[in-house]
């Protein structure tokens, strides 16, 4: 799913599309989006899909689409007679430059966002706090080191976890160490 609307994508491709067009060019582009429209809602009551066969397109959304394109065109059609401009400017569009820079802010704050929560997991991951269960047999060494070195259990544990080594065959061991006090 997009983040998109059918009118965000219609207003950005037109936009682009319709720098340095003239009037009649604007004109003819009009009425091509009115054909494509009138089509694509067409197909879309069929349920026809326009894709070419890579792509499957929705009817629906392509329909949508070139209302909005249709809809754009016409804007700039009369943003163009009210002006009384020649060509069409991208930059003298005040509300088409309103439009982009809200979605240019969205877009940044959807992926400040998206960092945030990446940033959030990679956290919670490392943050991970194991149980661990001995029997009273297995604990004893922990408890003597823990008892002769002023250390918590919790202290020995973490750093004997933190010396352990994989051998070739997947195995885990310890060498020998001296815990340190922290």
């Amino acid at each position: 799913m997009s983040i998109w609307s059918a009118a965000d994508i219609a207003r950005d491709s037109v936009r682009r599309q319709a720098a340095g067009l003239n009037v009649e060019q604007v004109a003819e582009k009009v009425a091509e989006a009115a054909q494509r429209e009138r089509e694509t809602a067409r197909d879309a009551r069929r349920g026809i899909s326009s894709g070419t066969g890579l792509v499957d397109v929705d009817p629906q959304r392509l329909a949508e689409t070139w209302a909005a394109k249709h809809t754009e065109w016409r804007r700039i059609q009369d943003l163009l007679a009210a002006a009384g401009s020649g060509v069409y400017a991208p930059d003298a569009d005040t509300v088409g430059t309103g439009w982009e820079r809200e979605r240019a802010t969205y877009r940044a704050q959807r992926l400040a966002a998206a960092e945030e929560h990446r940033a959030r997991r990679r956290e919670e991951a490392s943050a991970i706090t194991p149980q661990l269960w001995l029997s009273a047999a297995q604990a004893a060494p922990a408890r003597h080191a823990s008892a002769r070195t002023g250390l918590t259990l919790e202290q020995i544990l973490t750093q004997l976890a933190a010396r352990i080594e994989t051998g070739p065959d997947g195995t885990l061991s310890v060498p020998p160490f001296h815990p340190d006090h922290i």
